[in-house]
């Protein structure tokens, strides 16, 4: 099927930068949507950044991050991008790669989440 692989993750100061990644693999046809989700614990998970894959992509972020993260996507490589520039304490979770993919198999699209990689700011 599809496997989402998601790395970058890890341990930095508040102010600090952090590049994350979400690789998809498997029986892809296309990738229309990728986006990230944070979880916290106690919390529900919630949409940090999301991208169209369709033409130029349009994208959107959460208040809480807008002007600090960008999300950016490598359509020939089905592989997504989540640059987060001056973190803070509260951006601390677990972050899960999300995609809408089509499978070459059908024209159905299926939902794919990856198994998270944990960003952590120390203040």
């Amino acid at each position: 099927q599809v496997q989402l692989v998601e790395s970058g993750g890890g341990l930095v100061q508040a102010g600090g930068s952090l590049r994350l990644s979400c690789a998809a693999s498997g029986s892809i046809r296309s990738v229309s949507a990728m986006a990230w989700y944070r979880q916290v614990p106690g919390k529900q998970r919630e949409l940090v950044a999301m991208i169209t894959t369709v033409g130029s992509g349009s994208t959107n972020y959460a208040d809480s991050v807008k002007g600090r993260f960008t999300i950016s996507r490598d359509n020939a490589k089905n592989t997504g991008y989540l640059q987060m520039n001056s973190l803070n304490p509260e951006d601390t979770g677990v972050y899960y790669c999300y995609a809408q993919v089509a499978l070459t198999i059908g024209t159905a699209q299926y939902a794919y989440w990856g198994q998270g990689t944990q960003v952590t700011v120390s203040s």
